[in-house]
């Protein structure tokens, strides 16, 4: 025992140290407190909550906080649709929930500014 507690001091190097001190220092420092427990931020919790709610996976009101219901009800939905059920929503998840990226502008089509002529 006493070696490998000898071993183990040796490997830390000033360097090492440095290192884990500066991870500390700024881990501490970049906290925030619209963030919670699950580290979803906190609006985006309400919307996704939201969306569950409005399509029946969840019920009540939204907390804004990713909590074990609507772990509960992100992984209902994911395995309704025969997906991989996870912790944190994936991107079929939140297409399915009308919370996705926007879909492109359909080619063809053009603006006012677009269609006239350069001059």
């Amino acid at each position: 025992m006493r070696i490998r507690l000898l071993a183990a001091i040796l490997l830390v190097t000033p360097a090492t140290l440095a290192t884990a001190q500066h991870i500390v220092k700024h881990k501490a420092t970049h906290t925030t407190s619209a963030t919670h427990s699950g580290g979803m931020d906190t609006e985006r919790a309400t919307q996704i909550q939201t969306a569950l709610i409005k399509q029946g996976y969840l019920t009540g009101e939204p907390s804004g906080v990713w909590d074990s219901q609507s772990i509960a009800a992100m992984q209902k939905l994911q395995s309704d649709n025969g997906w991989q059920t996870k912790i944190t929503p994936d991107s079929r998840a939140l297409i399915k929930l009308g919370l996705g990226s926007q879909p492109a502008p359909q080619t063809g089509t053009q603006t006012a500014a677009a269609s006239q002529p350069m001059q």
